[in-house]
């Protein structure tokens, strides 16, 4: 027996998720037949068959999320090209110790696949007291599953896989609602979004811009990326790198700025790279072709990633102030705000002013205050300005 194991995407990604089986057990495949189509953060992508041959395993349902390199399909004989094999006797077990108690008892009780261990710990289920069905008393999902008594799986009422564990804690939940699953871009958003929290401590301060004086309404982007290019000259330290295990900061020289857009499917960050170097035009084109690839969900990798500043114009939708956070390695986001009309004091006369709401999020273990408030500082300087 082969196994094929679900290959690095070209994406740079750790794991992908199973939408749709093309073939099941039992059937003969051709080398380059579509064998599954599974969803990463950034693409669907079917996946084809390495050679010819007849398929004797499936490894995971719609729904499944398979980290890269996890077994995907095994065939009942021949040659995976570019695989990692595996032998009949292999099984994926790991051996971490969890809260100081170690996994892998010596007698071999609470032996469990990672999958497994996850859906026991949401399930309160005690590992100890199970006997696996696996090979050499191996715990499946399939035994914690019949344990605590839920089945294995089911669809959801908008037709999507759902595990047991997560069907296990929406039953205790209101029964008037819907179950829905993190896929694809939202299932990005929840685990940069959860690095960010847990990584960074996270620091914002607060200003307005005013921007009376602008002659020309709109293209508040181009202002925006304007300003962070000024702010960026006059306090560099900004638009950088921090390697927290070597507690380094690594100032880039030039802007890779990273653009929150907002579509139906979720949170796309696509990068404008070396805006400094762009005319308003260029810039203008780059944002407009970056924002309809998101859209499209046409965004290529490599406009994904390595940003080196970022920016989230929230206010285009709503809101005055937000705490954007910050996705390493960068450093720094600025967050944009509604502009409205404010009272605003000058020379003793109250005016009606409009003006820009200002949320400057930093990492605050390689960036200090002075820091931060000298590039806001910045940032507002350029907006203040006529057109």
């Amino acid at each position: 027996m082969s196994t094929f194991r679900l290959p690095d995407l070209g994406e740079g990604l750790a794991e992908a998720e199973i939408i749709e089986w093309h073939v099941k057990v039992g059937d003969h495949v051709r080398v380059d037949q579509p064998m599954v189509s599974v969803e990463t953060a950034k693409a669907v992508v079917e996946v084809p068959a390495p050679f010819s041959g007849t398929v004797s395993a499936l490894h995971g349902a719609p729904g499944d999320i398979i980290p890269t390199g996890a077994p995907l399909i095994d065939f009942d004989s021949g040659t995976v090209v570019g695989s990692m094999p595996a032998t009949s006797d292999e099984e994926f077990v790991e051996t971490a110790t969890v809260g100081g108690a170690h996994l892998l008892a010596d007698n071999g009780r609470g032996r469990a696949v990672p999958a497994a261990r996850v859906l026991a710990k949401s399930l309160g289920v005690d590992l100890a007291t199970l006997q696996g069905s696996g090979r050499a008393g191996l715990i499946t999902i399939d035994d914690i599953l019949r344990h605590a008594n839920v089945s294995a799986g089911a669809p959801a009422p908008n037709g999507a896989f759902v595990s047991a564990a997560a069907r296990a804690i929406a039953a205790a939940g209101p029964g008037d609602g819907t179950l829905e699953p993190l896929r694809g871009v939202r299932r990005a958003m929840a685990q940069s979004m959860s690095a960010a929290r847990e990584q960074i401590p996270c620091s914002t301060v607060f200003d307005d811009a005013d921007i009376h004086a602008w002659t020309q309404r709109g293209d508040y982007m181009l202002r925006l990326m304007r300003a962070m290019i000024c702010a960026w000259r006059a306090e560099p330290a900004l638009n950088a790198w921090y390697d927290s295990a070597a507690q380094t900061r690594f100032l880039v020289s030039h802007i890779d700025l990273a653009i929150a857009v907002d579509t139906a499917g979720g949170l796309i960050v696509p990068v404008v790279r070396n805006i400094e170097n762009k005319s308003p035009e260029e810039l203008r084109a780059a944002v407009v072709r970056q924002k309809q690839a998101a859209h499209e969900r046409s965004t290529p990798p490599e406009d994904l990633r390595d940003f080196t500043l970022m920016l989230s114009n929230f206010g285009t939708l709503a809101g005055r102030y937000g705490i954007p956070l910050v996705v390493p390695p960068a450093v720094a986001i600025l967050g944009a705000g509604k502009v409205r009309e404010d009272a605003v004091v000058v020379a003793g006369q109250v005016y009606a002013h409009r003006r820009m709401p200002l949320s400057l999020s930093f990492d605050h273990r390689c960036i200090t205050g002075g820091e931060s408030c000298r590039f806001l500082a910045a940032v507002i300087a350029d907006l203040e300005k006529p057109d």
